[in-house]
């Protein structure tokens, strides 16, 4: 048996081993590819009996390999899109995990595999499939928001979203701290501001806090269940609240 596995972050893809590993009882042969240029090598070369398929890699979405390249083999995937994405998938017999998932999760999309290979039942993933999800996964990308508008005295100002590294509770409104530590007032309270944002990027990780992923330094083990984090422009560690910091471990792993 050959598997290809798909995934761009490194400690996804071990626990896709250690999953697959356990289940099969039988040496496999595997090729794993974090980009979609990568993915069309192994594609090009191999024949595979099922893929392991998260949709964000590295330089693109899994998406546009599928679309361009014939695939004639099961597609799982884990990911951490919400479940509506994948309606379409149900006709076609594909299985799909939704991050952050669990050693159950992989056995029954296992199972399901193990069931298609058996009975030959599998129809191959139609491009208008492929073409609806990409067209769902962008629609669910450009709702979040992109920037605040900040009213200065001397006008106004545009903060990209991107590069904001935190935001904390300030009164009645919200105080941005970007990623070379300036600050800048946001008119909305947090949880409005929470509900604009990617989930994937951002986490509320107390009552008063929401920090951007991708400014995380560094993390360190505090008492009572909490978790220090150092985060890009900010002078002082931030701290999980100890009923966040479970969630919050299971956010880093998507």
């Amino acid at each position: 048996m050959r598997i290809l596995i798909l995934e761009d972050e490194i400690p996804a893809y071990e626990k896709l081993l250690t999953n697959l590993e356990s289940y099969f009882t039988q040496a496999f042969q595997y090729d794993w590819a974090r980009s979609t240029e990568k993915a069309r090598t192994f594609l090009a070369q191999e024949t595979y009996d099922f893929i392991l398929s998260d949709i964000q890699l590295l330089d693109g979405i899994s998406f546009d390999v599928f679309n361009t390249v014939k695939i004639d083999c099961p597609i799982i995937f884990c990911s951490a899109h919400d479940e509506y994405l994948f309606e379409a998938f149900r006709s076609n017999g594909i299985a799909y995990i939704l991050k952050p998932y669990t050693q159950e999760d992989i056995r029954q999309a296992l199972d399901k595999f193990q069931s298609f290979f058996k009975s030959e039942s599998f129809q191959p993933i139609h491009n208008d499939t492929i073409t609806m999800l990409k067209s769902a996964l962008k629609q669910e990308e450009t709702n979040y928001k992109k920037r605040f508008v900040i009213k200065k005295s001397k006008g106004i100002q545009l903060l990209n979203v991107s590069d904001i590294s935190l935001i904390e509770a300030s009164g009645d409104f919200c105080m941005a701290i970007d990623s070379k530590g300036k600050k800048h007032p946001i008119s909305h309270n947090l949880g409005t501001i929470q509900q604009m944002l990617n989930p994937l990027k951002f986490f509320r990780i107390n009552r008063s806090q929401i920090a951007h992923i991708e400014y995380i330094e560094n993390i360190e083990s505090h008492f009572k269940n909490r978790l220090l984090i150092q985060l890009s422009g900010i002078k002082e560690k931030v701290m999980t609240s100890s009923s966040t910091t479970s969630d919050f471990r299971k956010w880093l792993e998507q």
